[in-house]
């Protein structure tokens, strides 16, 4: 992780270049602005600091909540953005801005079906297990359920659009003048400077968890996991908006996540610990209600004894979870270990055998355990399945306070005329720690509030 200092200043008198919409980031947000404002008829311009267009999205699931799609309907579920609002506020406990919620549950079913019918990229929902939070099957995602696939083919999409996105461009200084943005200027691979002019910004350049500085200022508590971000996020966003008076909200919000293989460094899916899974200890004990979710996870497994845990389930989970890239990248590089019985299992993890055979016994299917958690009627059975885990920091979730068309407000209440943010960039509707995270709701964030910013007129 690295430092970033905010650089701000009036703009030149001329740019070497100049564009209707200008976006800095092409991961999901991004480019979702960018197929948008082309779509409203602007001139486009991405900018992106990596080689290829990959950032956060591409180390995700690459899965996005939506409530009512067709994609829905046709699979017989009934579900609405009233539902949806009312599950993402109860997850954080009501803390998150009402009207910001709503903006997101009503304009999920749009985005999706948009990308779906304009632009045939082939979402499906996930039917067979169920997220933490969520009250209905509502998670889209692409045939390999992988972020990688997601961004590439938003890319390829944007290419085919013939939209310009130039990689290896990093915004280091924002233009802006009495609150109007005019532009930013970029560091090239060779050193050099370019300043591009615009009459519209989307910052879509995600958070601030690859900024060693700002994550021990805003989340003390998670800073000793594991990255598992992007180096990328460096907190532009988060400077820039502090140096203009832009409202920053829910800064100590975070996801993170409880189940990344170790040391592989690859996410193991929650589907292991949804479908009846658990998570011990290096003592083969039990410490918690895993049915929480996977955010708060990583704070939990990190106080365990060496921050690690171990992640036991069946076969038969394994195969619902094989419909993760990951996952079965992980059963590849031998992660996943697979034993018949839970002894030999416990021998495999370096787990107390008798105290893993004991853990699992007390599991009540069917009924309540000490920790509150209920578990189906569906008993962990031979051949029995076990990673090592460990706790990590995925992409913080508080940051630039919007309104409509996902406008940055300034602190004293008015919008910017020009300066809109999705994604990571944005404050998102986690609440104020890592217990408020929705499933998909980081990628619901970008891709909603990248549409609405996208849409929105010139300033």
């Amino acid at each position: 992780m690295t430092e970033t200092k905010a650089d701000v200043a009036p703009a030149p008198d001329n740019f070497d270049l100049s564009c209707e919409t200008l976006i800095v980031g092409a991961g999901a947000g991004g480019l979702v602005a960018a197929l948008a404002a082309q779509e409203a008829g602007q001139s486009v311009l991405v900018i992106e600091a990596d080689p290829v267009p990959k950032g956060s999205t591409a180390l995700s699931a690459g899965l996005i909540p939506a409530a009512g799609t067709k994609i829905q309907a046709s699979a017989g579920v009934e579900d609405d953005a009233i539902v949806f609002a009312a599950d993402i506020q109860a997850k954080a406990g009501n803390e998150n801005d009402q009207a910001l919620v709503n903006r997101l549950a009503c304009n999920s079913a749009p985005v999706i079906d948009w990308l779906s019918e304009t632009f045939n990229l082939p979402f499906s929902l996930i039917t067979n297990f169920d997220y933490p939070g969520h009250s209905r099957s509502r998670m889209h995602g692409l045939p390999t359920r992988s972020g990688v696939e997601l961004i590439d083919a938003l890319r390829a999409t944007c290419e085919a659009a013939g939209i310009d996105i130039v990689c290896e461009r990093r915004a280091g200084r924002l233009f802006i003048e009495n609150g109007q943005v005019g532009g930013v200027a970029v560091l090239r691979p060779d050193g050099g400077v370019e300043t591009i002019g615009c009459d519209k910004l989307v910052l879509a350049c995600n958070g601030f968890g690859g900024n060693r500085e700002l994550v021990h200022r805003f989340l003390p508590e998670i800073e000793n996991g594991l990255w598992f971000g992007h180096d990328g996020n460096r907190g532009e966003a988060l400077l820039w908006g502090q140096a203009i008076g832009a409202g920053l909200a829910h800064l100590g919000s975070y996801q993170g996540h409880g189940n990344v293989a170790q040391p592989h460094g690859i996410l193991i899916t929650w589907a292991v610990i949804m479908e009846g899974g658990v998570q011990v200890n290096n003592k083969g004990r039990r410490f918690w209600n895993e049915a929480q979710g996977y955010s708060e996870a990583a704070r939990v497994v990190l106080s365990q004894p060496d921050g690690e845990a171990f992640a036991i389930f069946d076969g038969r989970i394994a195969g619902i979870a094989r419909q993760f890239e990951d996952f079965k990248h992980a059963e590849a590089l031998g992660a996943v270990k697979r034993n018949d019985t839970l002894k030999g299992l416990a021998c495999d993890l370096g787990l107390p055998p008798e105290s893993l055979v004991e853990s699992v016994a007390s599991i009540p299917w069917n009924g309540v355990d000490n920790f509150n958690r209920k578990f189906g009627t569906e008993a962990l059975r031979s051949p029995y399945c076990g990673v090592r885990v460990t706790g990590a920091l995925f992409h913080t979730q508080g940051g630039l306070l919007t309104g409509e068309e996902a406008r940055v407000i300034h602190t004293d209440g008015s919008g910017f005329a020009n300066l809109h943010a999705c994604g990571g960039a944005a404050c998102g509707v986690s609440g104020r720690g890592d217990r408020g995270y929705l499933s998909g709701n980081g990628l619901l964030s970008a891709v909603v509030l990248g549409k609405l910013a996208g849409e929105a007129p010139t300033g």
